[in-house]
């Protein structure tokens, strides 16, 4: 199939683009590069099924162009901000990149004729749930992040064009994912905390915060499973792995992976900053019917993630 992967530059996307051509697919990667990079095409770059074009998926007119030149079958549709902590300051930031990115999407499929679209969504829309493990068909859904807000109107947006426009949608609401190219999240930001300073390492928050962690590998192949297993209108399913971690057992967990003595200092609240969920938890029956189950455990996950970028694996 011929598929259009936006923010295939970035952390994931760049690992769905190499699975996808791994399995013979014709590849298009479409990132402003604001997060995404280069680098993370390395491999994809040799391989003749592959493209990649930089743009901004806020100008319509450009992005639909491509549309026009290329015969998508699919969209797998990946470009957001994923910092979630950087939007608290400047709102627009999820308005223009996560939730705009899709419309457009939208609007650009609509006129060209795509009919299939895999979306990348979070366990954000959720809210908090104060720890209550949830369903696909949990509600009702209080995003707590602009994030998590721009995701949820996502949703609504894919399935208000199923509806009208014939499109089918494979939406996909997965939680914290690691693993190497990451450009943020936790594991990023002890490391290079303590790269500039390995005598002390400052946790946002008491390290108390529990979450599921996905490896990013682990992520990729369930996305493309509910693709190729599914085939309702709108297939929608949490992606996540059944154990969790605390924010204090990673930062241990960089400390000792980077052979270091450091002194862990914890902030005092239970969460790292504003929007922040300290706890969370996925029921994943829907997806295990499937047959689907991840490689690594949350800890695994997170020990390989950070052997990984480290060079250490």
């Amino acid at each position: 199939m011929k598929i259009l992967v936006t923010g295939g530059a970035g952390f994931i996307g760049s690992h769905l683009v190499d699975k996808l051509l791994e399995k013979k697919h014709k590849v298009v990667a479409f990132d402003n590069l604001s997060l995404g990079r280069i680098s993370n095409l390395e491999n994809a770059m040799k391989n003749p099924n592959f493209e990649f074009i930089k743009g901004d998926m806020v100008d319509l007119g450009e992005y639909s162009e491509i549309f026009k030149t290329r015969k998508f079958d699919v969209v797998f549709h990946l470009a957001a901000n994923s910092d979630i902590a950087q939007s608290h300051s400047n709102p627009g930031i999820d308005f223009n990149n996560t939730f705009l990115t899709t419309y457009n999407t939208l609007l650009a499929m609509k006129e060209h004729g795509v009919r299939a679209i895999v979306f990348a969504s979070t366990s954000a829309v959720y809210g908090d749930t104060a720890g209550v493990a949830v369903g696909e068909d949990y509600g009702p859904l209080f995003p707590v992040s602009h994030y998590g807000a721009a995701k949820l109107a996502s949703e609504a947006f894919i399935t208000s064009f199923c509806e009208n426009y014939g499109i089918k949608a494979w939406i996909a609401r997965f939680p914290n994912v690691v693993g190497e190219r990451a450009t943020h999240g936790a594991i990023y930001d002890f490391i290079n905390r303590l790269k500039a300073n390995p005598k002390i390492l400052e946790v946002l928050g008491n390290g108390e915060q529990t979450k599921p962690y996905l490896y990013v590998g682990d992520l990729v192949n369930a996305m493309i499973e509910i693709w190729e297993k599914t085939a309702d209108k709108v297939n929608y399913f949490n992606i996540g792995v059944e154990t969790r971690s605390k924010v204090k057992e990673m930062a241990e967990m960089v400390v000792e992976e980077m052979k270091l003595g450091s002194v862990i200092k914890y902030g005092k609240s239970s969460r790292g900053w504003i929007g922040d969920v300290a706890e969370f938890s996925y029921k994943l029956d829907k997806i295990h019917a499937l047959g689907w189950k991840p490689t690594y455990s949350s800890n695994e996950a997170v020990r390989t993630a950070i052997r990984k970028i480290l060079g250490n694996d």
